[in-house]
């Protein structure tokens, strides 16, 4: 129950946050002016990767070991599920997100930053997916 907890807690953390960057974040970074992007551009990257970081390796971690070992009484297919849609969340991320961050540390660039937003629903979109399957693993773990 705790690890499954635990993933639950941390997809939810990753589940908000993607929201705060597709619905705030992302968009606000057109307003930035273009002498100031690039260093406002590395230092979004630098810091956004301590926040990022720790939750997205235990919502692996955790994910992973599920899939493995499934508590008792779920059965695989749900934990199962749910790291195929973090495969997924991670192969967007890698795919778009980062490969759209890169054109955007050489400067502001409207298409680059367009993509950006609108390939981040995508992340968005799965990691909401997930957090509903990781609370639905816990209801089942708890027997309510």
């Amino acid at each position: 129950m705790e690890l499954a907890l635990l993933h639950a807690l941390a997809t939810i953390y990753m589940t908000g946050l993607i929201w705060f960057v597709q619905v705030v974040h992302y968009p606000l970074k057109a307003l930035v002016g273009p002498a100031q992007f690039s260093a406002y551009h590395e230092a979004h990257k630098a810091r956004t990767a301590w926040v990022v970081g720790p939750p997205m390796l235990i919502e692996a971690a955790s994910a992973l070991w599920l899939a493995i070992d499934p508590p008792a009484g779920t059965g695989r297919l749900l934990p199962i599920a749910g790291l195929a849609l973090l495969a997924l969340t991670w192969i967007a991320t890698a795919r778009f997100s980062i490969r759209h961050h890169n054109t955007l540390s050489s400067g502001f660039d409207s298409s680059a930053h367009h993509l950006l937003v609108r390939t981040n629903w995508i992340r968005t979109a799965l990691w909401t997916i997930r957090s509903f399957l990781a609370l639905f693993l816990v209801y089942c773990i708890s027997g309510s």
